[in-house]
């Protein structure tokens, strides 16, 4: 089967290398998503192992779909039977771009339509239930082709587990996890995020240092699947607890809000990395560390929902003129939307990466490349 993996803009060739590592076939990248060749135990190896996808979509079909009456022939023609029983909830949702179909209201209604006349047909009836397990699907309609998924995650795969309440303005898991990929952190250097929040980015170095996989901790919408038996969960999540480090390791987390501090305490408890990441309450503007070399990645406030732009860019000028005072050989990714980032923490940045938090257009920076 074909299986697709959305992700955030900027990470598609993070996710696909991630693929390549769990020996997945014809990984293909393309904007916002990567694909490639796997089965049903591939379905639970990708869910519980994935850092940087949004979540594991299993591809049905795709048709040309120019008009409503191709969509609705389109998504009629296809195995609905196969995977939804005749119990199953099976909501629609998704998404068009550069298509004569450009309401996407329109499109739902018609691809619930047709599936629910497939089912119905093969079920002999009229109506049907939909009180059982959720088989949720998903379209794609690009240039008049559409392509038809269901979601083997439910949640996204940013929903670790660990977090279950978090401070204003939060990092998703997933981009805190790509960030700390693209420092090359792998658990020897010592670590640091001078302004942790709620500790994303300390716990998700800490998941990488311990190669721990990240949907340990987390249920998945396809574990109720009776096309997926239960085995390829559990040998999947055996293969990745077989895979852990056990070592030591320098990680810290700073925040000048002594709540922020206790809050990403209590989320390294649930993600079960307490034992190797310290918090403390610190002020990034005097933000020092006497080892000779070392990995600091954060997400400063923007100056757009935290603090207003003349504070942002106060904080960005000390910061700056305290990560001047570490040794040589540390290097630092930083992620912001702050346009005059770069003057105003004092000097270019030696790379610069494009992503996204969410729908907020970012720069990663990265200095001592």
């Amino acid at each position: 089967m074909i299986l697709t993996i959305p992700c955030l803009f900027g990470l598609e060739s993070l996710v696909a290398d991630e693929m390549k590592r769990l020996n997945l076939r014809d990984v293909r990248a393309e904007n916002g998503r990567v694909h490639c060749e796997g089965s049903g135990a591939d379905i639970a190896r990708l869910n519980i192992g994935l850092r940087c996808g949004a979540r594991v979509l299993m591809e049905l079909g795709r048709f040309p779909a120019a008009t409503f009456d191709q969509l609705f022939e389109g998504v009629r023609a296809l195995p609905w039977e196969d995977y939804i029983p005749r119990d199953g909830e099976f909501p629609v949702k998704g998404y068009s771009l550069n298509s004569q179909l450009h309401s996407i209201p329109a499109c739902q209604a018609i691809v619930k339509k047709a599936a629910a006349k497939r089912l119905g047909e093969k079920y002999g009836m009229e109506t049907l239930p939909e009180t059982g397990s959720r088989y949720h699907i998903q379209f794609a309609i690009i240039k008049d082709e559409a392509a038809l998924y269901l979601d083997t995650s439910g949640e996204g795969l940013y929903k670790r587990g660990y977090r279950a309440q978090g401070v204003v303005a939060p990092l998703r898991e997933t981009l805190a996890a790509a960030l700390v990929t693209l420092s090359r952190y792998r658990g020897r250097d010592p670590f640091c995020d001078p302004f942790c929040g709620s500790g994303t980015i300390p716990i998700e170095a800490a998941l990488i240092a311990k190669n721990r996989a990240p949907g340990l901790d987390r249920s998945f919408a396809a574990q109720k699947w009776k096309t997926l038996p239960s085995s390829v969960w559990t040998d999947a999540a055996q293969e990745a607890m077989d895979r852990e480090f056990h070592g030591s390791y320098d990680i810290w987390g700073g925040d000048i809000d002594p709540e922020a501090v206790a809050l990403s305490r209590h989320n390294a408890e649930l993600a079960g990395v307490d034992d190797c990441v310290r918090f403390e309450v610190a002020d990034a503007g005097k933000f020092h560390r006497d080892s000779e070399y070392g990995q600091l990645v954060t997400n400063p406030p923007y100056g757009e929902r935290l603090l207003d732009r003349y504070q942002a860019e106060e904080l960005y000028r000390a910061f700056g003129a305290a990560f001047r005072t570490m040794p040589p050989k540390w290097r630092a990714v930083i992620l912001s939307s702050h346009t005059e980032f770069e003057r105003c923490f004092g000097a270019p940045a030696d790379k610069r990466r494009k992503l996204y938090n969410g729908m907020l257009r970012c720069d990663a920076f990265l200095y001592g490349r």
